[in-house]
């Protein structure tokens, strides 16, 4: 009977650990070679059509100033795009957005704003009607796109409907946009300082209006995060007592459910739904030669690590993006004795 007892013992803990879901069914991060840039870079965004097409934008420091920086991912590798109207003058680029078979990127060309728009004739450019103080943020969308930021009079909203730009007015008691993102050319919306708090902005096709989102008290909004099935997701913080903590909204069509998953201050601007269908974002880590990521789904908070990397003393994923069955991150790493350079992790693919 022992000797049965063992048996059988000992068959469970094999199949437990050939299910193991540690072992059997996480996937992990690997990381991707960059072609470097001139150090320190920032990185703005990360765009992907599927798995053999993504788009990283940011800056790099010349020698006489800031330098706009292009990267293509091609399914196997990144390579640097240097072909686009004003790419060897000073500037930078923006958030990048896939406008059906397009890529639309802001560009800051000398101070100058444009919109450059990649087809499969190549690059051009769409200038804007005027020239702003501040480039605050930009989003596109098939036959819409919208830029805000301020000049000297203020608040200023530019919407090109595909054809030329108009100015579109806010309501009464907006002070500042501080970001904006559209699911169509008649849904858009924007968070907004207002002279009663943080308030959140939606587009009808016609006029802005209040979209009297609940959100918690004291709180900031980083991003709003529209899906094509009407899911809506807002991420930011609320303070208490000086002290930041992170919050996501949803609406599901029928009310919204706020959450609190442990994620500390963590900025929510590059939140993503990934091909799992949970939540990502990249978080602070905890580890100098690694980069951190959380997994939310639901009201389960799970972490997850990229690559060990040789040396580093930073690892920063800026932003990530859904390419197809896999997860992309661009972003930078410092080594000792450098300055911040360029670094992409994967999970999956």
């Amino acid at each position: 009977m022992n000797g049965l007892r063992a048996v059988v013992v000992s068959l469970v803990i094999a199949l437990a650990a050939v299910v193991s879901p540690a072992t059997a069914v996480t996937p992990s991060w690997s990381a991707l070679p960059v072609p470097a840039a001139a150090p320190p870079v920032t990185v703005s965004d990360l765009a992907a059509r599927g798995p053999d097409e993504a788009w990283a934008t940011g800056y790099e420091q010349a020698a006489d100033g800031l330098r706009p920086m292009l990267h293509r991912w091609d399914g196997t590798a990144w390579s640097r795009d240097t072909t686009f109207p004003g790419a060897g003058e000073p500037g930078w680029l923006g958030k990048a957005q896939i406008v059906g078979e397009e890529v639309w990127i802001f560009h800051n060309r000398a101070g100058e704003g444009e919109i450059l728009r990649r087809s499969a004739g190549g690059w051009s450019a769409v200038p804007l009607p005027q020239t702003l103080w501040t480039y605050q943020d930009f989003t596109a969308v098939p036959g819409a796109a919208w830029v805000v930021g301020e000049d000297d009079t203020g608040l200023k909203v530019l919407h090109h409907d595909g054809s030329g730009w108009t100015e579109q007015s806010t309501p009464d008691g907006v002070l500042y946009l501080m970001g904006i993102t559209a699911r169509t050319a008649t849904d858009a919306w924007a968070w907004a300082d207002t002279s009663t708090g943080t308030t959140i902005l939606r587009w009808n096709g016609g006029e802005w209006r209040d979209a009297k989102v609940p959100l918690p008290p004291n709180a900031n909004v980083h991003t709003i995060m529209l899906e094509p099935s009407g899911r809506v997701t807002v991420g930011g913080s609320r303070y208490t007592d000086g002290v930041a903590r992170t919050y996501l909204m949803s609406w599901n069509g029928h009310a919204w459910r706020t959450t609190y998953p442990p994620l500390g201050d963590t900025h929510t601007e590059d939140l993503v739904r990934g091909p799992d269908g949970a939540l990502w974002l990249p978080v602070r880590s905890d580890r100098a030669f690694q980069s951190k990521y959380a997994r939310v789904d639901g009201r389960r908070t799970t972490f997850s690590y990229g690559p060990e990397r040789r040396d580093a003393i930073d690892v920063k994923p800026r932003a990530l993006a859904t390419a197809g069955f896999s997860l992309l991150s661009f972003g930078t790493v410092e080594t000792y004795g450098t300055k911040p350079n360029l670094m992409s992790e994967r999970l999956g693919g």
